[in-house]
């Protein structure tokens, strides 16, 4: 393995890919060669030619922000000597761009899921209970415990209950949004029967919840308001098994992959996301588009920098001006908070190697691969439309993750440097940039993306990965979920009483 890449002929730095580059090594690129004047560490950037203060670097074929002293061919680029470019509000024109899609659908294809009343595939059968307001939690953990203890659930993927510290005490917007998370929630397929339970004098009222639901499946969604009855507990528990009796009938049937919706997101980034696990991923969304599946995109804050590549991608003139509503929102969101911008990237991301978020977000914006961008959607949101969606929801791991499944995609690949345990209440597949995170924490990493670099074939990387998202889909558990570590995060944003 060579210890070092120049990703775009563009570029005036080379990546570090070994473990470490020292004083004296030698980069050799374009028949040029650069003596290393300091230590430089996996993930960071060495700069290929000499560059004045102000000077553009250029890395990805595109500029990530400007010098703030002069350097040397050889010498460490990095948050000591480079800053960001990025402002204000820009100004967007939609100039579309369509690529060459390398894949082709295969109608033979199956997933095993179940199918849904709705007509939706669930990948899980996993009974939930799901508190209308946070004043219940301890009652719903009980009715759960003695579920389990009581029943035989062996039929079931999971019985779980998914915490939350809302339902009360908001206003406005932010009491809408728990609303139409926990809404969402509630209808998700993964689910095969769900138990609401409410307190009886919160905000979020079963009632006016069951309005933001629209239609449901009534055979499979139970309701319970504590404040109603003598023993909640005692009660829920006879809920739920109707609910269990009536799961125990679901079977997986083979079902097409146009039934897939997949959310891509990536965490605790590194110097070898853009390199590895991103362009992995993003070839991965361009095969399941192909086959007529469905991915989404969020983390709104880390395409700042990059979003043009996305806005000339969108596939009408429409969901361009959507897009930029997308971002000049988030950045109006800041704004009304007193908050930096471009607050980013994050400690981790810097140790790893990235220093810009014009850096971190043209990293991350290669999980979507190139298909065309057929549509935007708001916070939960229903996806509708097959293809490439974008998401409004914030870089953090926990509330973006949720926000991709309560959008209703069954499986999220999730790309890491740095490496995360965390998982949403939807499998989070975790894929490592590098090979060394995938073997120091295997308890945390299901796919090794840094195998890009260890000169294994990029075709073969890919198809581990498809075998892996259909083998996960088919109930195959990912890391996560065999510890039991599955989250429920809300965005939150606004006053609390």
């Amino acid at each position: 393995m060579k210890g070092y890449l120049k990703i775009n002929a563009n570029d005036n730095v080379a990546v570090v890919l070994a473990d470490v580059l020292t004083a004296g090594d030698v980069v050799e690129v374009d028949g040029q060669r650069v003596v290393v004047q300091q230590e430089v560490a996996r993930g960071h950037k060495v700069a290929l030619v000499d560059m004045g203060a102000g000077q553009q670097v250029v890395k990805y074929g595109y500029p990530i922000g400007h010098l703030t002293q002069a350097v040397k061919a050889g010498e460490w680029i990095h948050t000591h000597n480079l800053e960001s470019d990025l402002c204000d509000n820009l100004e967007y024109t939609y100039t579309p761009k369509s690529y060459d899609v390398e894949f082709q659908g295969d109608d033979n294809l199956r997933v095993m899921g179940y199918l849904r009343a709705s007509g939706e595939m669930g990948i899980r059968n996993e009974l939930w209970i799901v508190p209308t307001v946070g004043c219940v939690n301890g009652q719903a953990q009980a009715i759960a415990e003695r579920l389990r203890r009581e029943c035989d659930c062996s039929h079931l993927d999971d019985v779980r209950v998914y915490t939350h510290n809302y339902g009360c005490s908001q206003l406005g917007d932010d009491h809408a949004n728990t609303q139409r998370a926990l809404a969402a929630l509630i209808k998700h397929p993964n689910a095969g029967g769900v138990l609401v339970l409410g307190l009886g004098c919160e905000n979020n009222q079963i009632a006016s919840l069951k309005e933001v639901m629209g239609e449901w499946d009534e055979d499979r969604v139970r309701f319970l308001v504590a404040q109603e009855v003598e023993d909640e507990v005692d009660m829920g528990v006879q809920l739920c098994r109707e609910l269990v009796e009536k799961m125990r009938m679901d079977r997986r049937e083979p079902l097409p992959l146009s039934y897939l919706r997949i959310g891509l997101k990536c965490g605790g980034s590194d110097g070898l996301s853009g390199i590895t696990a991103n362009p992995l991923v993003g070839r991965f969304s361009d095969w399941l588009i192909a086959q007529g599946g469905t991915t989404i995109l969020t983390e709104v804050p880390e395409m700042f920098g990059a979003e043009t590549f996305l806005m000339n991608r969108a596939a009408s003139e429409d969901v361009f001006e959507d897009t930029v509503r997308l971002i000049n929102s988030f950045k109006e969101y800041f704004r009304e908070y007193g908050q930096p911008i471009y607050e980013n990237p994050s400690p981790g991301n810097k140790q790893g190697g990235i220093t810009t978020l014009e850096e971190k977000s043209l990293g991350c914006v290669q999980k979507g691969g190139v298909q065309m961008v057929v549509g935007v959607l708001d916070y939960c949101e229903k996806v509708e439309r097959q293809g490439l969606n974008l998401l409004r929801a914030p870089g953090n791991d926990l509330v973006a993750t949720s926000a991709l499944a309560l959008s209703g995609c069954q499986l999220v690949l999730f790309t890491t440097g740095r490496g995360t345990p965390f998982g949403a209440f939807i499998p989070t597949m975790k894929i490592s940039t590098n090979t060394p995170l995938a073997k120091f924490k295997s308890s945390w990493i299901d796919f090794d993306a840094g195998a890009l670099v260890e000169q294994t074939a990029a075709d073969e990387v890919l198809n581990g990965l498809i075998d892996k998202v259909i083998a996960t889909s088919n109930g195959e558990r990912v890391r996560h979920e065999e510890v039991g570590a599955k989250e429920l995060a809300i965005f939150k944003s606004g006053v609390t009483l």
